[in-house]
């Protein structure tokens, strides 16, 4: 596990009017982020739309965050697909520029499947690879279909020792993510969640990788710090209220509609088909982007 817990942030993607991807606007948003008090990014994930991004621009777009002067020691980006040779080759990519580490779904066009099938799949992943990855595993069951388990994670750190790493554990069940740390105490296993922090800090987890971490860092980054002093239940309940702004099936073009205005740049707002973008005038988007703050306003 980390030495202290952290904030990794799903980064959003922005994109251009024609929908390609913005790499000038995804570079400033992470760097943004980065002196706003997150610990790292894990762009390419649910948040970020990477299931509607193509491999080509999954690559040119972590290229574009390395190349624009992002240390690729705090990146963490997703690179699980439904077709395995697309999962191989981000992956892959994504080691040979040297990032932290993937964090990496199941294949998840089919289901039910096996573990034994799902063990297949990554074990070629992994190989593939090679022994410079650090995979983190992602458990987001609901959006998914295909959970990660307690026995596949056992399997595969058997098969491939120190190469399996760390879990983001997106199912919202805190009975779930208790259970893997009980399992896998040397693991590092985020919640996804903000207001999870406490209690999966004070179990020995790693911290979170939470979407609302894109308008609130430093508001996450200051409950780390927080932690066990008098200051922690304030600063609990205002990451919390936060996060509850945000929860809710828009909840995607909702924090790109707050990037857009603390920011002060509607580009940021656009989303790809199927999501539709969110008004950054509305209400509720102004008060939960008040609310969040951090982010420079005058960006």
């Amino acid at each position: 596990m980390t030495s202290r817990p952290q904030v990794l942030v799903p980064l959003v993607t922005p994109f251009r009017p024609d929908l390609s991807v913005d790499r000038e606007r995804l570079v400033t948003i992470g760097k943004r982020l980065i002196a706003d008090g997150a610990d790292g990014l894990a762009p390419f994930g649910t948040t970020s739309e990477a299931n509607s991004l193509s491999v080509s621009e999954r690559i040119d777009a972590l290229e574009a965050l390395v190349a624009g002067g992002i240390d690729p020691a705090v990146l963490v980006p997703g690179t699980g697909c439904a077709a395995l040779p697309d999962t191989i080759a981000l992956t892959r990519h994504a080691v040979s520029l040297g990032v932290r580490g993937t964090l990496t779904l199941p294949p998840f066009y089919y289901k039910p499947v096996s573990d034994d099938g799902l063990a297949a799949s990554f074990a070629r992943v992994i190989e593939a690879a090679g022994p410079a990855l650090r995979l983190y595993m992602y458990h987001i069951p609901q959006t998914s279909g295909v959970p990660v388990t307690a026995n596949l994670i056992a399997r595969l750190r058997e098969a491939f020792p120190g190469m399996v790493v760390g879990l983001k554990d997106s199912s919202g069940n805190w009975d779930n993510t208790a259970a893997m740390l009980d399992a896998f105490p040397e693991m590092e296993i985020f919640s996804s969640s903000e207001s999870l922090l406490p209690r999966n800090v004070a179990a020995g987890g790693a911290g979170c990788i939470s979407a609302t971490a894109n308008v609130n860092a430093h508001g996450i980054a200051a409950l780390i710090r927080g932690l066990g002093t008098p200051d922690e239940a304030r600063l609990l309940d205002a990451v919390t209220e936060v996060r509850r702004r945000f929860e809710g099936p828009d909840l995607i073009p909702a924090i790109k509609a707050a990037v857009a205005r603390r920011m002060n740049d509607p580009e940021y707002a656009r989303t790809r088909p199927p999501l539709v973008a969110m008004d950054t005038a509305a209400p509720a988007i102004a008060e939960a982007a008040a609310l969040a703050g951090g982010v420079n306003e005058d960006a």
